[in-house]
């Protein structure tokens, strides 16, 4: 498995942050995906990665140690999941987001490798922290 972890302080209280992380519509939009549905537990993205567009549709799952998790049920991977940590800190609320994926080779061959996904992910998850900073 392939992992990305990104984290920064954000200058609000950890309720404040949360709540804006579950407003899940405007929070994956954040991401500057090209395309995002929600329909209750269900998110469809899409996104331009390089020269192959990827679509996934992911769930939203329940996990004791994040504030917001969400896994892959159909797309590029053969796993991907994400999950979302807020804690206190003295300037306001740690935010910590991981993405875990193992590609499905088949699927992806020769578009797209690891690094192209994780160097995407950074900037995706770097969007959503500052769509963050400028809500609370």
């Amino acid at each position: 498995m392939n992992s990305v972890t990104l984290s920064r302080t954000i200058d609000a209280p950890p309720a404040t942050v949360r709540e804006s992380m579950n407003q899940i519509d405007r929070f994956m939009r954040a991401s500057g995906f090209d395309d995002v549905t929600v329909d209750d537990e269900t998110i469809r993205v899409a996104n331009e990665v390089g020269i192959a567009t990827v679509d996934l549709t992911l769930e939203l799952v329940d996990r004791p140690e994040a504030d917001l998790a969400y896994e892959q049920r159909d797309g590029i991977f053969e796993e991907m999941r994400t999950a979302y940590a807020v804690t206190p800190a003295p300037d306001g609320s740690e935010v910590e987001a991981t993405t875990e994926f193992a590609l499905d080779v088949a699927i992806v061959g020769d578009v797209l490798d690891a690094t192209v996904i994780e160097r995407q992910r950074r900037k995706e998850l770097a969007a959503q922290f500052d769509w963050l900073e400028e809500v609370v």
